[in-house]
């Protein structure tokens, strides 16, 4: 019987984006993954302002959870949100580049507890701080096209 592969942090990272339909749209790129980390980026587009033409908050958030969602989840054990916070400090426009990393704080069996901090790479300034925890299943990422 033929050993079933070990997954790495970056086949469950591109398993992921495969239906990640959100995060496809606001055009994740990613820059680094590993065991409890993920650092991803996107640029700034035109239909991602706000009425004071900066970046909307929800897309500063979106791209937060998503880092969030691939660190906590590059175990191997699905793992899905509990709770997660937002401290915003600084505004992007379009053009920009935002740069999301995510680190764990905290791991068990069943939770863990991540920061995320969102860098404008254009500015160099921190334009947000995230926190989330997440619950881990039981159930492991599965991919039977990885050879």
């Amino acid at each position: 019987m033929a050993k079933k592969k070990q997954q790495t942090p970056k086949d469950i990272f591109n398993l992921m984006m495969a239906t990640d339909f959100f995060s496809q749209w606001l055009g994740v790129e990613l820059i680094d993954v590993s065991e409890g980390f993920c650092k991803i980026q996107i640029c700034i587009r035109k239909e991602m302002l706000n009425g004071f033409g900066i970046v909307h908050g929800g897309v500063t958030f979106s791209l937060a959870d998503s880092a969030f969602a691939f660190a906590s989840n590059s175990y191997g054990k699905v793992s899905v949100s509990l709770n997660a916070s937002m401290t915003y400090a600084k505004q992007g426009k379009i053009g920009d580049f935002l740069v999301a990393e995510a680190k764990k704080l905290t791991l068990t069996n069943k939770t863990g507890t991540f920061d995320v901090t969102v860098t404008n790479q254009t500015t160099e300034e921190t334009i947000a701080l995230f926190r989330g925890t997440v619950f881990r299943t039981e159930k492991e990422h599965i991919d039977l096209n990885i050879t």
